[in-house]
Parts: C-alpha cells; sequence; structure tokens
C-alpha cells in the first residue's frame, strides 16, 4: 500500500505512514485501522473537494474527541435526557427532568444530555457535574454551556450535528424525552427510526410527561391515528416507547430493560441477546412458542458465547440465539420485556449499571 502513495506525499511523511503500515499486523485492531487509512488513500488517488476533506478532517476530529473522553465511563451504563432548551427552572417539566436525573444516578446510570439550558439543565443539575456529560453543538449564534456542565472535561463540543447524534445513540443504554420543539421532535423520531431499523441497539425509550401534562399522550395519539391507523407503521411499533407522567415509573422503566437482558449484538446473521442470567427451559419453550413470528427460520436457543465473542468482556454470560426477521423491532422489544418479567436473577443483577 505504502507504494501507491500520492507521489505529493514528502518523503517524511512517506517513512512514518510505513512505518505505522509494518506495526498494523500486530495491533490489536489493525484490520480496522488498516481499512481507515485505506480510504483515506483513495479518496487522496482521486479528485476531491476541498469541502469534503473539510468535512471529512472535522468530522474525524469530533469523533476523536467523543471516543477519547468517553472511553473511562465505557463500562457505567448511560442514559441521555432530551427536552427542550426553553423551558424555566419553574416549569413542572424542567423540575421532573431534575429529579429523574437525580433518582436515575443514584441506580447508578450517568446522564448525557445536550448541554443547553432548560431540559438539558435540570438534567446535569439533577445528576450532579461528576455523574454528568455534555454534548454540545457548535452554532454561528454560539450555543454556550449551562453552568452546570460548563468547564468539566466530560462536556464536549461537535461541530457537526450528525457527529453529536452519533455519540447520543452510542453512548446511551437508555433514552428519556421531555417535552420540547422542534430538536426534541427530531431526536424522538430518528431515536425511533434508529431503533425500528436496527441501527441502533434495542434500548429503553421513555417519554417522560409532567403530572397532568399531555404532550407525549398528544403526540401517541397521533402516532395510533396518523401512522398506524394507515399502517404506515406496524402496531407493534408503539412496544418501543414508554409513556409515563411518574419519575419512579420512568426510573422503572429503565432498570428493569435490564433486569435479565444485558445486551445484543449480531455475529453473521444470528442475533445475540446476552442475558445476565440463563432462562430456566420452560422460559425458553414459551419464547419458541410466542415469538416465531420474528424468526427468519430455525428457533429461539440458549448457548455460551460464540467462538468470535472469546476474549469479550461479556464471554462469560449466558446467551439466546436467533435469526431474527430483522423487521419486527416492537415484537422484539415485547420479547425482551418477557425475559425481564419471567427471568429468575439473583439481587446483585439488580443495579444495571455495569455492561
Amino acid at each position: 500500500m505504502v507504494d501507491s502513495l500520492p507521489r505529493q506525499l514528502s518523503d517524511t511523511l512517506q517513512s512514518e505512514l510505513a512505518a505505522v503500515l509494518d506495526q498494523l499486523p500486530s495491533m490489536k485492531h489493525g484490520k480496522l485501522i488498516r481499512q481507515v487509512l485505506e480510504t483515506i488513500l483513495e479518496m487522496m488517488g482521486r479528485e476531491t473537494e476541498r469541502l469534503d476533506w473539510k468535512i471529512l478532517s472535522s468530522a474525524l476530529q469530533d469523533m476523536e474527541k467523543g471516543f477519547r473522553i468517553f472511553y473511562p465511563y465505557r463500562h457505567t451504563r448511560k442514559i441521555t435526557i432530551f427536552g427542550s432548551a426553553r423551558l424555566s427552572a419553574e416549569h413542572p417539566a424542567y423540575q421532573m427532568a431534575q429529579t429523574f436525573a437525580q433518582e436515575i444516578t443514584q441506580l447508578g446510570f450517568m446522564v448525557i444530555t445536550g448541554a443547553g439550558g432548560g431540559i438539558m439543565e435540570a438534567g446535569n443539575a439533577g445528576a450532579g457535574t461528576d455523574q454528568s456529560f455534555g454534548l454540545n453543538i457548535q452554532l454561528p449564534f454560539e450555543q454556550g454551556a449551562n453552568p452546570v456542565i460548563s468547564g468539566d472535561p466530560k462536556l464536549i463540543d461537535f461541530k457537526y450535528f450528525f457527529t453529536r447524534k452519533l455519540f447520543f445513540l452510542k453512548e446511551s443504554d437508555a433514552l428519556a424525552l421531555f417535552p420540547g420543539g422542534f430538536g426534541t421532535q427530531d431526536e424522538a423520531f430518528e431515536s425511533l427510526t434508529l431503533i425500528q431499523t436496527g441501527k441502533a441497539g434495542p434500548l429503553p425509550v421513555v417519554l417522560v410527561d409532567y403530572p397532568g401534562g399531555d404532550y407525549w399522550h398528544n403526540w401517541d395519539q397521533y402516532i395510533r391515528k396518523q401512522l398506524m391507523a394507515d399502517g404506515l407503521i406496524s402496531p407493534d411499533d408503539v412496544s418501543l416507547y414508554t409513556i409515563t407522567d411518574s419519575v419512579t415509573e420512568a426510573c422503572a422503566a429503565v432498570t428493569d430493560f435490564y433486569r435479565v437482558f444485558h445486551s445484543s449484538r449480531y455475529v453473521d446473521d444470528q442475533l445475540v441477546l446476552r442475558l445476565k442470567c440463563p432462562l430456566p427451559p420452560s422460559l425458553l419453550d414459551t419464547l419458541n412458542v410466542e415469538f416465531s413470528d420474528i424468526l427468519h427460520r430455525g428457533t429461539i436457543r440458549a448457548s455460551t458465547a460464540l467462538p468470535v465473542e472469546k476474549g469479550d468482556e461479556t464471554e462469560d454470560l449466558p446467551r439466546l440465539i436467533l435469526h431474527f426477521n430483522y423487521r419486527d423491532l416492537g415484537r422484539l422489544y415485547q420479547m425482551i420485556r418477557l425475559i425481564n418479567q419471567l427471568g429468575v436473577h439473583s439481587p446483585e443483577t439488580d443495579h444495571p449499571e455495569e455492561k
């Protein structure tokens, strides 16, 4: 690959790149690093506009910051709180968000917000600086971070919305949405779209109204009357989210999702559900009877870690393996909820913060 380097590169840079390439075979993620370098070289080998390079450079810088800052906290579960930047501290939704953040951190979660005012500030204030992340966006009129997270090393300034959104979903084990405007609606629909299409792993989505509020219930009526009634979504897609006006119920919707279920991944054409404890054979039989419709083929079966998972930090966890049809995500959520309700767990699994 060194021989294909564009001639305009200096001899020194070519030498440095050659040294890096020599180390790739022995590096832990050398194959993936090589793919990144090859992609850049492909761009260098053809005519590319300056703006394209600026986008690539800034996006990589955004991602490098995000990867670096989140890495030390990779084993702690996190919840992203979305909501309006315009609500004052006197608004009941602000107070609800602050209380929710305080209680969910007591259950072992950390909190991620967009670092702005309103609901975002309430989330950071409730969680406290030590348990907070702020994902700020650089805007022409300069959105400043709220005073709770301002100056904290866990505050990340992103240039692009798309890289910021990537980290909201990549780093989150749950989403809590409070009333908000276009931005909150965008975050709600994009998150549900990524979950519905399997581009985001299963995670609880909680839509929180304050007592007496009807923001999310009105939203849900629109979903049911305009989308579901016309067949634009599946009737089971409403299982992807939970609506509540109770902080206690909102916290339970998050923690109950991880009562037995731990995490998931795809291995080739198989969906692997990692669990905190093995399922009794009778429950496995029930799953195969009630959820055979979500299978492309075969059955739902218990398993240990697959060969490609050996050495993974979750290697010791029991698993369910299934040939999921990639389509019925609402039904998959229903199955995960049944596993959490009926699976036998030990008291030490009640705290879901370690992943």
